[in-house]
């Protein structure tokens, strides 16, 4: 029997569960009387999958569809599959999924599968088998990264991940800390979680409105193995928590968030960075990244582990190599302060100040939501198959605000809001 089959659902808090089925309707969607849901989720998250469709439908939901993964069938095809099979994508199911989210259909996503699963197939394989998977994907990402709809990610522990966090403990207690730690972060382990998402949305949004203020044209970060100027886009704005989708509808597309994020220019990024923590990817830990910037673009990138996968997925596409996000987090937020590497970007992210490379959004724009595709490269957007965040920030990291005059004005001393 595998990890992930093995069932300590009974180790999960079922009240807090419940909580983060509501908020994840209520708070991450606002799913609105008669609006469709497109869930995908591993099959190991069904008990967190039935209970939002139980608060889907209470909410007045049309139809709530499943998608589910499972991680033995996705083992058998790295297993059993002839060579083509690596650059085959279920094209088909993209398709429909981009034609729900045209009909407004709203879209919930459950993170839950082993970081680690992959981690002893062929490099190649899942390369390829990642890239025939974007390419297929395209037509319904690109409603979710225009905000075309209402979407949210939420996430729910398996035994396999909760090993990796928490490598000493016996397995129910793994899985029981993990739960924990995701309540936490959720904020769904107070008696009143959606008013703790208000108040918690109030504050970023205080953040956001002082940064579009002083529209920075660039962010300078310096600290140890650090000195990079980030250029911002044309007519960027910063968004962070609570936002509106084009359909109308306000969402936190992210369960947990502390970012507040906006949209770097492709062309303009100069200077070194190294990571701060490890960034979990398909299996593989990369650690110790180290890449330098010219003119926008990674000319240069090394890793302590993983490096030659960070090098596979820098050559994805021409936007690999470019910045489509970049965020500030302090290193004072919930997830830094419980000390743990959750390995899944959705938290490690908000542990720690962080960029992306690959695709950007266009609601990090004035007016975002109206601009096409060509209107977007033009103000200095990216466009890539990936989007891959991973940590730039520590309590040692520094960041000026540089405005059009170049007068300087500190954002972070000491990774902390200055």
């Amino acid at each position: 029997m595998s990890a992930q089959s093995e069932n300590f659902s009974s180790a999960i808090d079922p009240v807090k569960l419940d909580r983060l089925a509501e908020v994840a309707i209520k708070v991450g969607l606002q799913l609105q009387p008669g609006q469709d849901l497109v869930m995908t989720a591993p099959s190991s998250a069904l008990p967190l999958v039935r209970r939002i469709a139980a608060h889907a439908y209470k909410a007045g939901a049309g139809l709530v569809t499943p998608i589910l993964s499972d991680e033995a069938v996705t083992l058998a095809r790295y297993e059993n599959a002839n060579d083509k099979s690596f650059d085959r994508a279920a094209g088909w199911l993209y398709e429909g999924m981009a034609k729900a989210y045209a009909e407004n259909a709203a879209r919930l996503a459950i993170a839950g599968d082993n970081p680690m699963m992959l981690a002893g197939q062929d490099p190649d394989k899942v390369a390829r088998a990642n890239r025939a998977q974007s390419n297929a994907y395209k037509p319904a990402l690109e409603k979710i990264v225009s905000f075309d709809i209402n979407w949210n990610i939420v996430a729910y522990p398996n035994l396999a991940w909760a090993k990796l966090v928490f490598p000493n403990d016996r397995d129910e207690l793994a899985v029981k800390k993990l739960a924990d730690a995701i309540f936490a972060a959720s904020r769904v382990d107070v008696e009143d979680p959606i008013g703790a998402w208000h108040e918690h949305n109030a504050n970023l949004r205080k953040r956001t409105e002082w940064l579009n203020a002083h529209r920075f044209a660039s962010l300078h970060y310096s600290g140890p193995g650090t000195d990079l100027t980030i250029g911002l886009a044309d007519e960027h704005e910063w968004a962070g928590g609570a936002a509106t989708a084009k359909n109308g509808i306000v969402c936190n597309a992210n369960i947990p968030t502390e970012e507040v994020f906006t949209t770097p220019h492709a062309l303009r990024v100069e200077g070194t960075v190294v990571s701060t923590k490890p960034l979990s990817h398909n299996g593989t830990l990369i650690d110790d990244i180290q890449v330098r910037f010219e003119g926008g673009r990674i000319v240069e990138a090394h890793a302590s582990k993983g490096e030659a996968v960070l090098n596979k997925v820098l050559d994805t596409d021409e936007g690999a190599r470019r910045l489509g996000e970049v965020a500030l987090v302090p290193h004072s937020s919930p997830i830094s302060k419980s000390g743990l590497l959750f390995f899944n970007t959705l938290f490690d992210e908000n542990a720690a100040c962080h960029i992306a490379l690959g695709q950007c959004y266009a609601k990090c724009f004035v007016n975002g939501t109206k601009l096409t595709q060509e209107e977007i490269a033009a103000r200095g957007g990216n466009r890539s198959l990936i989007h891959i965040d991973w940590m730039i920030g520590s309590d040692k990291i520094d960041i000026d605000g540089i405005k059009p005059d170049g007068t300087r004005v500190p954002v972070f001393r000491k990774g902390e809001w200055a």
